[in-house]
């Protein structure tokens, strides 16, 4: 995808992170049951929360079909998307990593091949845990 797109791809994952599913009209109609029985309702929770209740996982974008130069486009567009103020609470809590395909096949996916994009000019594991 292009530089446009994949920078957009950081806005759609904050979205995803943050998105909390509005009940349907019986299940609000539950709610209220519940409410009356109990003084404090349910918080809603966000829909990844199903499939992982502790974090939503690290993001990897793995960057391949543009030569080195299309890579470093790339890992730059993905920095100027993450300095949006929209996403920093997104970015704090979740990694968000980029490596080019070439270094997954020559090193693998567990050495220190992966840039965040918040600070490209480093280079960490995957299992990296910060975005600084």
């Amino acid at each position: 995808m292009g530089t446009e797109r994949l920078a957009t791809e950081l806005g759609s994952y904050a979205r995803l992170h943050s998105y909390a599913p509005v009940p349907a009209v019986r299940q609000r109609q539950r709610q209220r049951q519940r409410q009356r029985q109990q003084p404090f309702p349910e918080p809603m929770q966000e829909g990844w929360r199903q499939r992982y209740p502790f974090s939503l996982p690290r993001l990897l974008f793995v960057l391949d079909g543009t030569g080195p130069t299309g890579v470093e486009t790339r890992i730059h567009a993905l920095r100027a998307a993450a300095r949006d103020v929209a996403l920093a609470a997104f970015l704090r809590e979740v990694p968000v990593l980029a490596a080019p395909m070439t270094d997954l096949l020559q090193h693998g996916p567990a050495e220190p091949i992966w840039r965040p994009v918040t600070h490209p000019d480093h280079q960490v594991d995957w299992m990296h845990t910060r975005n600084s």
